[in-house]
């Protein structure tokens, strides 16, 4: 699954939040800005179409 199918399904989970994907970086890193915590629903949502995703710290 591509960025821009996937980008509905984030925008759903987190309609207020302002997240993007760094592809410049080697690791494709997703960060998102939100008041909510959605780690488990993104990481399952992007697991779930065959992305490998894990928290930063």
């Amino acid at each position: 699954m591509q960025l821009k199918q996937l980008k509905p399904h984030i925008e759903k989970m987190l309609p207020k939040a302002t997240w993007n994907f760094d592809l410049k970086d080697c690791d494709k890193i997703l960060r998102v800005d939100s008041g909510e915590n959605a780690v488990v629903g993104i990481i399952d949502l992007l697991n779930r179409n065959n992305y490998s995703c894990e928290e930063l710290e």
